[in-house]
């Protein structure tokens, strides 16, 4: 048994346990002298069984109607597989400038591609700068000549970008998201350990991880 996150019990069912669910789901609500006659148990060996399946939330109990598979408990199951998804599964296309563009260009950029961040990227497409709106917000409440200013002077560079790999899931970028306290991530590959650079392979936002769950629940609905 393993206390997760705010208190969820995850438990690893053992194979008795996965077929009582699998009674419950098909026939509930069901009473545990029946759950016990299909499994030629006494009810005193199966008592511990339903407890855990109970505590767990997989089921629940009405007293004097039985035992019920909790549909709940499967639309969370089900969220739970997408949060440990890998991000490679739904990172987007990244919107990228070069890091010689101008603010100008970069904000025309950024509302045209209907984006909150832009990545700018050096000529071998490595990750060189993040520029969010209100980067670009700042700089044009100054008196500077935006077509002339680089984004590279205003942009968030290495080491204080906030990157993750294509192997890392849903679960671990939301969290580095809401850590950090910002809507989206760049996702990137080491493709130099000496010189620290990486190359720029897609983005993913609070936006993508919403729209993987809101698609888990549609599923629940259809």
């Amino acid at each position: 048994m393993i206390i997760g996150i705010k208190g969820v019990v995850k438990i690893k069912l053992s194979k008795r346990q996965d077929e009582i669910l699998e009674i419950v789901k098909q026939n509930g609500p069901i009473t545990g002298k029946e759950i016990a006659e299909r499994l030629s148990l006494s009810r005193a060996a199966l008592r511990p069984d339903l407890a855990i399946l109970t505590m767990s939330g997989n089921i629940d109990a009405r007293p004097r109607v039985g035992y019920f598979y909790n549909d709940k408990f499967k639309v969370k199951r089900q969220a739970d597989r997408v949060l440990h998804q890998s991000v490679n599964n739904f990172k987007a296309h990244p919107i990228v400038v070069g890091k010689s563009t101008s603010v100008y260009d970069a904000i025309v950029q950024l509302f045209l591609e209907d984006v909150g961040t832009l990545y700018a990227v050096d000529s071998e497409g490595s990750l060189a700068g993040v520029i969010s709106r209100k980067d670009l917000l700042r700089a044009s409440l100054g008196n500077q000549n935006l077509s002339e200013l680089p984004v590279s002077v205003i942009m968030t560079r290495m080491p204080n970008i906030i990157t993750i790999y294509p192997e890392e899931t849903l679960l671990e970028a939301a969290k580095k998201m809401i850590q950090n306290h910002i809507d989206s991530l760049p996702v990137v590959r080491k493709s130099d350990e000496q010189t620290n650079t990486y190359l720029l392979v897609g983005r993913i936002t609070k936006t993508t991880i919403t729209r993987a769950y809101l698609e888990v629940m549609d599923e629940k609905l259809d």
